[in-house]
């Protein structure tokens, strides 16, 4: 029985050991050292800019260490919520993703910082880099053209809400170059129906050009084929119209020549 004692204390004693031995590691100078090396915000928020604006592009491949950049700025957000610097560390995250080429990535956090901190003055430039991310995702005009509309609402958004601002102004241009590109988009669309000799088909969307895309420089164009289509339709009078406005307004043109060959009382 005397031999049987030990080896049962010993039992015992182990795992109560080790179990302490655990509580002591959580709890010692190395937790203790662990929680002391977080920096203060401002010191992440330096490091993350460092490591963002601090890579080179060697032979067109773009070196940066964006995802320690974005740990960063993500350490602060984390850790320090309610300071100025987490708001600008979102913003700076978006910035990562988008150079990336991780487009959705980015408008997911442009968006949310424009809801989140309506009032802050950086919100027209995230509703531009949203625009600007659509545009990325955007097809050339032969394709879906959902991401290309979703850009005009983030460019139309930021004319009305922000007139005044730089990037309004900048956004002037891609909202001309993103609607020519619907337009362009619907002409493809007639010109299908065109060689097709569907002439109700094609006539209804080059009016579309019309009404909808106007100035963009493809009236023209639009006018010409929709007198194509109206005198195959047996429109005569219509289609005249059609080539006269073209004489009226790009005397001069191919167009205008093409044109003048169709209108009766210029031959």
């Amino acid at each position: 029985m005397r031999a049987s004692t030990p080896t049962a204390l010993a039992l015992v004693l182990i795992p109560t050991l080790w179990l302490g031995s655990l509580g002591c590691a959580s709890t010692g100078a190395e937790g203790e050292d662990a929680w002391a090396e977080l920096a203060p915000a401002e010191e992440l928020y330096a490091e993350g800019l460092a490591l963002f604006d601090g890579g080179r592009k060697i032979w067109l491949v773009d070196t940066t260490d964006y995802p320690a950049a974005i740990g960063k700025f993500q350490d602060i957000i984390d850790n320090y919520p309610y300071s100025e610097y987490a708001v600008l560390a979102e913003l700076r995250i978006a910035d990562a993703y988008f150079e990336q080429g991780l487009y959705e990535e980015a408008l997911s956090y442009y968006q949310d910082f424009s809801d989140l901190h309506p009032d802050h003055e950086r919100v027209p430039y995230t509703i531009y880099r949203a625009a600007l991310s659509h545009v990325k995702r955007s097809k050339d005009s032969s394709r879906d053209q959902t991401a290309t509309r979703q850009a005009i609402v983030q460019i139309e958004r930021l004319l009305r809400d922000h007139p005044y601002s730089t990037e309004a102004q900048e956004a002037e241009q891609l909202w001309r170059d993103m609607r020519t590109r619907l337009g362009e988009h619907v002409m493809e669309i007639a010109d299908f129906y065109l060689d097709r000799e569907e002439w109700q088909s094609a006539a209804e969307r080059y009016r579309s050009v019309l009404n909808e895309y106007p100035g963009l420089g493809l009236d023209a164009e639009a006018l010409y084929k929709l007198g194509l289509c109206f005198t195959n339709m047996n429109r005569e009078e219509e289609a005249t119209q059609m080539f006269q406005v073209i004489l009226d307004n790009y005397r001069g043109s191919d167009i205008a020549a093409a044109a003048e060959e169709l209108v009766p009382a210029a031959n």
